[in-house]
């Protein structure tokens, strides 16, 4: 049985300064779920590969414009 209170999910999804490649998408993802960064980049690069890739790109980039960055006052950002 999983204990939902011990998640994280109840904080709000940002992008990651701290664990950014490209923009953070993946790293904030990781902080939001609790996971490690590293498996969540493998996750979403076999995926995208899966996929024929181009709707893994499309994906990033919505999720890019989508979720604020930490920090991004504008945006509601922390």
């Amino acid at each position: 049985m999983t204990h939902y209170d011990d998640m994280a999910l109840d904080r709000p999804l940002r992008r990651s300064r701290r664990y950014r490649v490209v923009a953070g998408v993946c790293g904030g993802l990781a902080n939001w779920l609790g996971w490690d960064v590293t498996l969540v980049r493998i996750l979403y690069f076999g995926i995208s590969v899966l996929s024929s890739a181009f709707p893994g790109i499309l994906v990033y980039l919505a999720l890019w414009l989508v979720i604020p960055e930490e920090g991004d006052s504008r945006r509601g950002g922390r």
